[in-house]
């Protein structure tokens, strides 16, 4: 555990305040060079994730994956970026975090490369109605943003090992964010606690802000563990907070009156989605070996949830870490983590 505890008398509305009004935005160093470098960005073809492609090909990235599920949308989102960027070799790969099928052939896939140096897992979800996932029985947001890229990271990480070059970490940097710092986790004493995420009682829209939540409490419990369990001679394992970021279509299943509100705050308070990318670049490309199993905020290492930091946190980041690993038994994750 990262030795770092939280602020004292910090809520998390001041925090917000202070993120969104009274931070210094940092682009990367104008003497950042990508020149020979291939970059992965998950869910890339809008939003944070396609800004962050601009930021990136900007410092001359020679390889840049398109990772999405749609592959006529991101071919639609590429034609301006290999216009803008002719040197850079821009590739999209179909990619989707709803099926396991998918994740696995899109790792096989990227183990065919030369060089793989960064992988930015962007993609992630906001569901306000109650879906579960036909093909492996879990509740959406559930679902991608927490089982799937647990999934994705650890298929990755021998292949950031083995492809970046002698001497250098791979760099996987996941997007979280300071939502999880709220979440409550009222299911927190269930053991078996992944059943109860794939429940509808009470479903409704409090719950469904909880589970997004949620899902980065978890995303954050990742990053520290993956922290632990993998050295950063081999890769450098970060996670990472945006801050609130107009544009980025993740309320796009809210209803009318909700993406209205959302819309109006965003006018007030959020930033621009350059900004948002460059928190990405920031942690995936200029942060060195000091941010491994950190997370990033506001361009600084930041705590984690408060609820980590206890008893009760670790006992349930141990009871999500045991059901994940048998969730993913079938792709050999612990054979994986072993091996790193």
């Amino acid at each position: 555990m990262a030795s770092i505890t939280l602020p004292p008398n910090t809520s998390f509305f001041h925090h917000f305040i202070q993120s969104q009004f009274r931070t210094t935005y940092k682009p990367p160093p104008a003497s950042t060079n990508l020149s020979g470098q291939t970059t992965i960005i998950t869910g890339s073809n809008t939003g944070i994730g396609y800004e962050a492609c601009k930021v990136l090909l900007g410092f001359k990235l020679s390889h840049l994956i398109i990772a999405v599920r749609s592959a006529e949308k991101g071919e639609q989102a590429a034609v301006p970026l290999r216009k803008a960027y002719s040197e850079a070799q821009i590739d999209v790969w179909s990619l989707d975090m709803l099926s396991y099928d998918s994740i696995q052939a899109f790792a096989r896939k990227c183990s065919t490369l030369t060089r793989l140096d960064t992988v930015i897992l962007n993609a992630g979800l906001s569901n306000v109605k109650f879906e579960i996932n036909a093909s492996t029985g879990h509740e959406t947001t559930f679902q991608v943003n927490y089982i799937s890229t647990t999934l994705l990271a650890i298929l990755l990480l021998p292949i950031l090992k083995a492809k970046s070059p002698p001497g250098t970490p791979g760099r996987l940097t996941l997007v979280a964010s300071c939502m999880g710092w709220n979440a409550a986790v009222p299911n927190r004493n269930a053991v078996p606690i992944f059943p109860t995420f794939d429940d509808s009682t009470n479903w409704n829209i409090s719950a469904a802000a909880e589970r997004y939540s949620v899902s980065k409490l978890m995303v954050l419990m990742l990053s520290l563990r993956l922290g632990d369990l993998v050295s950063p001679d081999d890769v450098i394992i970060n996670s990472v907070e945006p801050g609130l970021v107009g544009g980025t279509g993740l309320q796009r299943s809210s209803p009318g009156a909700i993406k209205f509100v959302i819309n109006m705050i965003n006018r007030l308070v959020a930033r621009t989605t350059l900004h948002g990318a460059w928190t990405y670049a920031d942690a995936a490309i200029v942060k060195g070996r000091e941010t491994h199993g950190s997370f990033i905020v506001n361009w600084q290492i930041y705590p984690y949830a408060a609820l980590m930091y206890t008893e009760e946190g670790k006992r349930l980041g141990g009871q999500i870490w045991k059901e994940t690993m048998e969730e993913l038994n079938f792709a050999g994750v612990e054979d994986i983590l072993a091996s790193m």
